[in-house]
């Protein structure tokens, strides 16, 4: 694949503050899926552009406080929208499963933005369901028309979501046990039977070793490494750990 033109990455610092939030509504999406609508007064001047930026959740653990990243998946006038992935042990999915409405919450962030751009005919958007706010808020804001083909990862067709959106999507759902998030091989799989088009951004996020096999796997497909961005959202055995840019 040869591509004269480069995609574009335009990088925004943010001013940084801690907001103390009131939960406004929180849903159970799916079996491993919490919505947390948060509101106030305090998120006037909050500010994301980009659809995989990350802010801070501070929540209590152990008589301390934990913090614990998270993607904004939604923001507007009915406040600010973020999934929690439900996992046993995760201080911040275990407050968000007792969360009720009129909660208090504090958040921080984000820092910056990554806003990619540029000469991309195709989005492939492939993670794991740590990675589904940021490739749902992708898909929703995406322009008319847009091409995006998602593969997403996922313990069950319970845990599939639907969303609303102007792009040509094309989403393949693997499902796999959660137990078996840190394996390549069942998104590999699906990966393998996608094309590539000319000008196909590749953006993956998932386990940190996941991550990496997956953005190496297109590579020796021909996809050139500037036209990937690849993130590990987590790192088997390690808490709250991330690797932003592999």
């Amino acid at each position: 694949m040869t591509m004269t033109e480069l995609p574009r990455i335009d990088r925004i610092r943010h001013d940084t503050r801690r907001r103390t939030l009131t939960v406004a509504r929180t849903e159970r999406l799916t079996p491993h899926m919490i919505r947390l609508t948060l509101a106030g007064p305090d998120l006037e001047g909050f500010h994301s552009a980009g659809f995989d930026d990350h802010i801070k959740l501070f929540v209590p653990k152990d008589g301390g406080e934990a913090m614990r990243d998270y993607t904004p998946r939604r923001f507007g006038p009915e406040g600010l929208v973020v999934d929690v992935v439900d996992h046993p042990g995760g201080p911040a999915a275990d407050w968000a499963r007792t969360a009720v409405a009129g909660d208090t919450l504090t958040i921080g962030g984000p820092r910056g933005s990554k806003v990619i751009g540029g000469p991309i005919d195709h989005w492939l958007l492939v993670g794991d369901e740590t990675a589904l706010p940021a490739i749902g808020r992708r898909i929703e804001e995406a322009p008319a028309g847009t091409a995006i083909t998602a593969i997403v990862a996922v313990p069950s067709a319970a845990d599939e979501q639907v969303f609303e959106t102007k792009a040509a999507l094309s989403i393949r759902w693997v499902h796999r046990d959660a137990a078996e998030s840190h394996r390549a091989e069942p998104m590999m799989a699906a990966l393998e039977a996608v094309t590539l088009p000319p000008r196909t951004f590749a953006w993956i996020a998932a386990e940190a070793g996941v991550a990496r096999a997956l953005r190496d796997r297109l590579v020796e497909r021909g996809l050139p490494r500037e036209w990937t961005a690849a993130a590990g959202y987590w790192l088997r055995g390690v808490a709250d750990s991330a690797v932003k840019d592999l």
